[in-house]
Parts: structure tokens; C-alpha cells; sequence
């Protein structure tokens, strides 16, 4: 397996074309990482607590659908699926409304993460949003502490969602520095270096946790990667943006899998050219993400990643 991914699978409801109307679609950034990377070729397992509802089991047939390995088949009896609804403005930009008090996502347990499964896996993903309450915090801990033990490339996106976190920002990092230092290759989105205090900031977090690469995607503008001292710079591409659900995972899902193609599996094994090359690759997967509505949906291939990068 090449990724192994832990976190949130749940119910995006994305407005339809009718006012007030909303389409069900599967959504939740580990799940779209996990299915970003299969669409590119890589082979993917994602750990993930679905409730025992019609919801549930859609979801885990869009793993299958999609070939991304359920690691975790059994379905919560405790609550059911979680939901989110999507508020999308003229520019496609997005907030989001969650049904979770509690929702199924909440109930991934450490005993659902398997050491052989990790131990099988290249590299290693999660993001904040299932350390925002228990017991999926400790499962995720669990997941990214063993990533760390057993040498694996360990991946981790903040994916800041206001309403998962009672305690606001500070909460949620508070929790990640928990984290970071099991992680080697950390994605942040502009609004989010906020979190430990802005853009400026992020080589000292970087000294701090030991992080060998930031990743700081910038929207319409690009990505900007810290690595070993320097900045590695993306520009962003022309879009009609109709959905940025999603266009993170997009981006990552493609970075990942481009190192992967090239053989990387530790950290220690990176270099400028190759992360360039990586961001080059993601950023063109993250464009092509936004012009169409669902995050899913809208996940593009490698097949289609390739066609744009001329």
C-alpha cells in the first residue's frame, strides 16, 4: 500500500441548482486524499468511522468505487454519519455547516488502527480535523506515532474547520503541536498559517517540530514550499472557479503521488527539484478540482494531470 490515510469520511450536501436545494455528495479531506491519490495511481487504504445508515454504506461504496481499501469496514452504531453542509459564495469559495453533536467520525478508535496496515504503507496521512475530539484524537495519534516508529514518510494537512473546534483556533493548535513532531511533510493553507502565528513563522515552526517540508497552498496564487532554508515557489493558473471543495486534497493527493512515482519514501530522500516538481504536479490537480462542483466529483486523474502540465 503506498498511503494510508486516517480521518473523517462523511456527507458533503453542495448546493444544487434549485435555491435552497442541496446534492448529496462523499467528502472529507482524508477520504478525498485517499481517493486524489488513487486517481493517480497509487494504491490507498483509508481508515475512517461511517455510521450504520444508508449514508454509511454509500460511503463505503465510494471507497470501492473508487479503489481506495476500507480499513475499517464495521459501521457506528453510536451515531449516525456525519454531515456537512456547503455554503458556496459567487466565487465558489466555501464555508461549511456540520451536523456532528456527535457525528460517526468522532468514533474511529485506536483499536481500529491496525499496526500491520501501517506497516505495510509508504507513507503515512492525516489532518486535524479528526484530533478535534475523542476517541478519534487518539486513534489518529496512534496512527501518525506509529507512521513515525516504523520509518514511514508521515503526512499531515491542518484542514482548520472553526466549527469542529469549541476552543477556536488555539484549541486546534494546541493538539497539532501535539503532532508535529511525528510528522515530516506538513500542508497549510494561507488562512490557516494563522494558527502559529502567520506566514513569517512557518521556518520557525519548522526548526521547532523538525518538519523537513512546509507545503502552503495560496488558493488562485499557487503553493510556496519552505524546504532545508529556502522557498520553493508555484504560480497559480487562470481557473472560472465554480467549487474549492476539496482543491486542497486535489493538490496533495497529486504531490504525493508524484513523489511516489519518483520512489521516495523518507523524508530524507527529497530535494528542491523533486518538491518543485511535486507542487508543479499538485497545482495543476488542484485547478483542475475547482472548475467543477463536489470534491470527489471533481478529483482528476493522473492521466488528466499529465494532459495539463505542458
Amino acid at each position: 500500500m503506498d498511503l494510508y490515510s486516517i480521518g473523517e469520511m462523511l456527507i458533503d450536501f453542495i448546493p444544487g441548482d434549485v435555491p435552497g436545494s442541496y446534492l448529496r455528495n462523499a467528502g472529507g479531506a482524508p477520504a478525498n486524499l485517499a481517493i486524489a491519490a488513487a486517481r493517480c495511481g497509487l494504491d490507498t487504504g483509508l481508515c475512517c468511522s461511517v455510521g450504520n445508515d444508508d449514508f454509511g454504506r454509500f460511503l463505503l461504496d465510494t471507497l470501492r468505487q473508487n479503489g481506495v481499501r476500507a480499513l475499517r469496514t464495521e459501521l457506528c452504531d453510536e451515531a449516525v454519519t456525519t454531515m456537512a453542509f456547503v455554503t458556496l459564495t459567487e466565487t465558489g469559495e466555501r464555508s461549511f455547516t456540520f451536523a456532528r453533536k456527535p457525528g460517526a467520525d468522532m468514533f474511529l478508535r485506536e483499536s481500529d488502527v491496525k499496526e500491520s496496515d501501517i506497516r505495510e504503507a509508504v507513507i503515512v496521512h492525516a489532518g486535524s480535523c479528526s484530533l478535534s475530539a475523542s476517541p478519534a484524537a487518539e486513534a489518529t495519534v496512534r496512527a501518525l506515532r506509529l507512521g513515525r516508529q516504523l520509518d514511514k514518510l508521515v503526512t499531515f494537512d491542518v484542514n482548520y474547520r472553526d466549527m469542529m473546534w469549541p476552543g477556536g483556533m488555539t484549541a486546534c493548535a494546541a493538539k497539532v503541536g501535539e503532532i508535529l513532531p511525528d510528522v515530516d511533510l506538513l500542508k497549510i493553507a494561507r488562512e490557516e498559517t494563522a494558527l502559529f502565528g502567520g506566514e513569517d513563522a512557518l521556518p520557525a515552526l519548522m526548526e521547532q517540530y523538525g518538519l523537513t517540508l512546509v507545503v502552503e497552498t495560496l488558493g488562485s496564487g499557487g503553493a510556496r514550499g519552505y524546504f532545508r532554508g529556502r522557498e520553493i515557489r508555484v504560480s497559480g493558473r487562470p481557473a472560472r472557479c465554480a467549487d474549492t471543495t476539496g482543491a486542497g486534497d486535489a493538490f496533495w493527493g497529486a504531490f504525493l503521488s508524484l513523489l511516489r512515482f519518483r520512489g521516495v519514501t523518507r523524508a530524507e530522500e527529497l530535494t528542491e527539484p523533486l518538491i518543485r516538481e511535486a507542487m508543479t504536479y499538485g497545482n495543476v490537480g488542484g485547478w483542475l478540482c475547482v472548475q467543477s462542483k463536489g470534491a470527489i466529483a471533481s478529483l482528476p486523474s493522473w492521466q488528466e494531470i499529465r494532459r495539463h502540465l505542458a
